[in-house]
């Protein structure tokens, strides 16, 4: 890994290049096929990552991951890059991953720091949901049988009477 340079704050993948801005990485991407540089495919994928649509982001965390394999002096950005992604996917079990590889290298990344602060936060959020649709679905699901026990109660006082 390359000495500690800054990386940007994951609330910057929040902001997407415009269509414009994409297109121009994309073309420079196309024009170098088959042989694409490894700073092209990078950027590539970066503005990818920071797209709106989920294929786009998905295409960007596969381009990533070819860098993170092909070039060891950008893995510590492909790490954070691929974390971002999948954190913006929802995939936060892979985010995580990525993330604590790369605070493995680096324990004190700020930026690291921080994108796993979102993780964990957004992960909270979700178990938090998924708690309270348990909870509505346990009361739903109490509030149905007790109305079939007292309708068949009554079906069956009705026989006696």
């Amino acid at each position: 890994m390359s000495a500690p340079s800054t990386l940007p704050l994951a609330v910057d993948a929040e902001t997407p290049l415009s269509r414009p801005e994409l297109d121009v990485l994309r073309r420079q991407f196309d024009r170098e096929s088959p042989n694409v540089t490894v700073q092209t495919k990078f950027n590539y994928a970066w503005g990818l990552v920071k797209s709106n649509y989920r294929k786009d982001q998905e295409k960007g965390i596969t381009l990533l991951l070819e860098v993170h394999q092909e070039a060891p002096n950008r893995q510590r950005e492909c790490l954070y890059y691929i974390a971002l992604g999948f954190y913006k996917l929802g995939n936060y079990a892979e985010a995580r991953r990525f993330n604590q590889a790369l605070l493995a290298y680096e324990p004190k990344n700020e930026q690291a720091l921080s994108l796993g602060e979102l993780i964990d936060k957004k992960v909270s959020k979700v178990l938090v949901k998924g708690m309270q649709l348990a909870s509505q679905f346990a009361i739903a699901a109490e509030f149905h049988i007790d109305v079939l026990v007292e309708t068949e109660s009554d079906q069956i006082q009705g026989f006696f009477d």
